[in-house]
């Protein structure tokens, strides 16, 4: 995946962070979102992984974000909502 899809939410089934420990949200229907911000020098930058199941298969979309903040909770909480408001606008149109 190239660094401009993966700065404006690139897809992926694979899941590159798959083995965190973040705790999933759930949101709408049925999506869980793992708000994982990414360590870089300058602070956390916004990024998340959305899942969500579709007869028995678990599809997965890496959101990553240019955005970047000072504190990782802040990172989180825009992580949290970002994802929010790309589910809303995208639907399940984000996992084709």
């Amino acid at each position: 995946m190239s660094l401009i899809s993966k700065l404006f939410g690139g897809k992926s089934n694979t899941g590159s962070r798959s083995d965190s420990e973040t705790k999933p949200e759930l949101y709408g229907d049925d999506y869980r979102i793992f708000p994982e911000p990414i360590k870089e020098d300058s602070g956390y930058r916004v990024a998340a992984r959305i899942e969500k199941d579709f007869d028995g298969e678990i599809r997965r979309h890496e959101m990553i974000r240019a955005d970047t903040l000072g504190a990782k909770e802040d990172a989180r909480l825009a992580s949290l909502h970002k994802a929010q408001i790309f589910i809303d606008q995208m639907g399940e149109r984000l996992f084709d």
